[in-house]
């Protein structure tokens, strides 16, 4: 709050919208029903691991996740065993998937990391897409506290993995940030997307 006093006072005068509120509901049910993974994967993946190496309970595990992240998307039998054999068929194993979270809060900068990714960064401007069955979304003035915010978009359908679910909702949102008006273009000196980029010798 006291970081940036603007967007506090600007949070406190702005009443929730019933897409805020749906939002709080979505990422209260995450908290309390789906997040029990999280704290398994970062704190004993290995128990996991033995499990995972066989395919019916990888199949059972990813596929849980399929289901509850997204927004009722009709996953096909081929989509979803094209996702579970990414994993089972990975050089790493399937257990590489379980042991990041692991490795992500047992690091000497783990304290560092999470609260950076809680604070304003200026220098770095901000898409956003709302996508109302994402695991945690956030009011739109919530996502306002990250950064410097160039384009949002409100989709009326989506959740977790929303480039699968929506490609060309994603697509649109890019080439709205990216493209020849959008607020990034140009954001890579000598790179921006059109012109080809002269190799260096």
């Amino acid at each position: 709050m006291t970081s940036n006093p603007f967007l506090a006072l600007r949070h406190a005068l702005t009443p929730y919208t019933p897409r805020d509120k749906h939002a709080l509901a979505r990422m209260q049910w995450f908290q309390q029903e789906g997040s029990g993974y999280n704290k398994q994967q970062s704190t004993k993946p290995q128990t996991l691991s033995y499990a995972l190496v066989e395919p019916v309970p990888l199949l059972a595990w990813i596929y849980e996740k399929l289901h509850d992240w997204t927004d009722a998307y009709p996953w096909t039998d081929d989509e979803i065993l094209t996702w579970v054999s990414i994993y089972y068929l990975s050089t790493a194993g399937p257990a590489a998937s379980v042991r990041i979270y692991y490795e992500a809060v047992h690091t000497e900068n783990a304290d560092f990391l999470r609260k950076r990714t809680m604070q304003w960064i200026p220098d770095v401007k901000l898409g956003l897409m709302h996508s109302p069955k994402e695991l945690f979304p956030v009011p739109r003035t919530w996502g306002r506290t990250l950064g410097p915010v160039v384009h949002e978009s409100f989709p009326e359908r989506g959740g977790h993995f929303a480039a699968w679910e929506m490609p060309e909702a994603v697509f649109a949102d890019l080439r709205a940030m990216f493209g020849r008006r959008g607020p990034c273009f140009g954001i890579v000196p000598g790179a921006n997307g059109y012109e080809p980029v002269a190799a260096k010798l």
